[in-house]
C-alpha cells in the first residue's frame, strides 16, 4: 500500500470531531491498510484517521501483539489508573506524563464491519484511549501533567551541550 503524511499538531484537522463509518468501501479498506503501513513505518503503536487527514472514526493499534483495527470505536468501561510517558506521531520528538485508565473495554467494528469487544490493560488501554481521543479532536498534550520533554536522542544531546 502507501504511506500517508502524518499531520502535525497545529493542523486544524486534528481538532475536529470525526464522522462514523457507515459502510466498508474499497477506499476505506485502502485507508486502513495505508494507516497500518504509515504507523509501522513511523514506529508508532497507534494511529487515528484524522492524523492522516481523514475525518473518519478509524483507529489502528499494534502494541506488539499484532494489528488491531477499530472502526467506530466506543469506550464502554474503564477502571484503575496509570501515569506514564506518552508521545504521539503528530508531535514527533516530544512526550509528556499522562494519567489514563489502566483497564479499558471498547466496542468497535472490524474491517468486515462486524462488531466485537476488546479489553485492554496497561499500554493497550493507554493506546485505545489516546487514539479514541483523536477521533474527538483531542490531542494528548491537553492532558499532560507538567511539561513536555524531548524524546529525540539527537535533540537531547544538543540540550546537554547547551547546558554544559
Amino acid at each position: 500500500m502507501a504511506l500517508r503524511q502524518v499531520r502535525i499538531m497545529g493542523d486544524p484537522v486534528l481538532e475536529k470531531v470525526c464522522r462514523p463509518v457507515k459502510e466498508m468501501t474499497s477506499r476505506t479498506r485502502e485507508l486502513i491498510e495505508d494507516m497500518l503501513d504509515t504507523m509501522y513505518d513511523a514506529e508508532g503503536v497507534g494511529l487515528a484517521a484524522p492524523q492522516v487527514g481523514v475525518l473518519r472514526r478509524i483507529v489502528v493499534i499494534d502494541v506488539g501483539e499484532g494489528p488491531i483495527v477499530m472502526v467506530n470505536p466506543e469506550i464502554l468501561e474503564t477502571s484503575g489508573s496509570q501515569t506514564g510517558g506518552e508521545g504521539c506521531l503528530s508531535l514527533p520528538g516530544q512526550a509528556g506524563n499522562v494519567t489514563r485508565p489502566n483497564y479499558v473495554k471498547v466496542r468497535a467494528l472490524d474491517q468486515n464491519m462486524e462488531e466485537y469487544e476488546l479489553e485492554g490493560t496497561e499500554l493497550l488501554a493507554r493506546a485505545i484511549c489516546h487514539e479514541c481521543d483523536h477521533l474527538e479532536g483531542i490531542m494528548y498534550v491537553s492532558k499532560v501533567e507538567g511539561d513536555l520533554y524531548d524524546t529525540d536522542p539527537d535533540l537531547m544531546d544538543e540540550e546537554e551541550d547547551i547546558q554544559e
